[in-house]
């Protein structure tokens, strides 16, 4: 019998190995149609949905509804679908960009149309269905592709049209705006065409405090800007809710040598770099704001971090 050289016994070896290694099989994914719209309760989305912290979906549809004009409903997510409000026109149609849930605990959003000035709407509704019309536009495209609630309780957003720029033409380049629960509009920036037109996205706040967003045209092809309020620095937690022991990675800036970390006062262990803290839930902790504490300043989350009910130490 021929005696094998130490590349063919090599070969032997990899090849029984990889018999006998176990097939690794990709996970199955499970696809699932949680709800139909029927017309009646809501139809054609065009925004995304918010799980808001009672644990539910909300969202809007474009049209559907009583009247054909959209409506505000909400999902659980086991499938059970509600309809909170259908618009009537008179306070709204066609609302086409994501709800916001405030730290009130209630929904804010706008509509394309309809309204006083048949332009558009911004309101409030609440988690049982009460819709308040707080402000309507005054012209069309004035309304928010989305907005977003800064660390001052403004809502912040931006207007595909609008402005005082001519460059344009008579519609204007777009808007950066600012409005308050109680529906006082201030206009931030006006576009000029040199430095962006026709923002078709709504604004971020980052954690320096200042917001930033992009425009669809001007510039070259389009620009990334940013926009200043003079709000403070402050802190993000991901995720925003969790029961003792979850993970939590908190973004912002200048983190490193972080002295302290507090869940609604309870301390936390933690590991800083300059840009997060990875940390835990500690026991005992409860609904509030986690504060990280650095060399040069105290920041805060923009918004309270909920442990969910069921543990000790909650609280709402």
């Amino acid at each position: 019998m021929r005696t094998l050289n130490l590349s063919e016994i090599l070969r032997v070896i990899f090849f029984i190995s990889c018999v006998a290694m176990p097939i690794a099989m990709p996970a199955q994914s499970t696809f699932t149609v949680l709800a139909n719209f029927y017309g009646n309760d809501g139809a054609n989305p065009y925004a995304g949905l918010i799980q808001a912290t009672d644990g539910n979906f909300y969202g809007t549809t474009g049209y559907g509804g009583a009247k054909n004009h959209g409506i505000v409903f909400k999902i659980t997510p086991g499938g059970k679908l509600t309809t909170l409000h259908s618009f009537d026109f008179n306070d709204g149609y066609e609302p086409n960009a994501p709800l916001v849930e405030a730290r009130s605990g209630n929904f804010y959003g706008t509509t394309l149309g309809g309204g006083a000035n048949g332009t558009g709407t911004f309101f409030k509704i609440t988690p049982t269905g009460k819709l308040t019309t707080i402000y309507n536009f005054e012209n069309y495209g004035d309304s928010s592709v989305g907005l977003v609630q800064g660390t001052d309780g403004n809502f912040y957003g931006t207007s595909l049209y609008g402005g005082t720029s001519s460059a344009c033409g008579t519609g204007g380049c777009g808007t950066v705006f600012k409005i308050s629960p109680e529906g006082k509009l201030t206009t931030l920036h006006s576009f000029g065409s040199a430095d962006g037109s026709y923002p078709l996205d709504g604004l971020v706040q980052g954690t320096d405090g200042n917001f930033y967003g992009t425009t669809w045209m001007g510039g070259v092809y389009g620009t990334v800007f940013s926009i200043s309020e003079g709000l403070r620095p402050f802190v993000k937690t991901n995720p925003t809710s969790g029961k003792v022991g979850t993970r939590v990675t908190i973004l912002g800036n200048d983190l490193a040598g972080a002295t302290s970390v507090t869940f609604n006062g309870t301390t936390a262990r933690f590991k800083a770099s300059n840009t997060y803290i990875t940390t835990t839930v500690p026991t005992g902790a409860t609904t509030g704001t986690v504060e990280v504490v650095t060399p040069k300043k105290t920041l805060k989350s923009n918004v309270p971090f909920r442990v969910p009910k069921g543990v000790v130490g909650y609280s709402e």
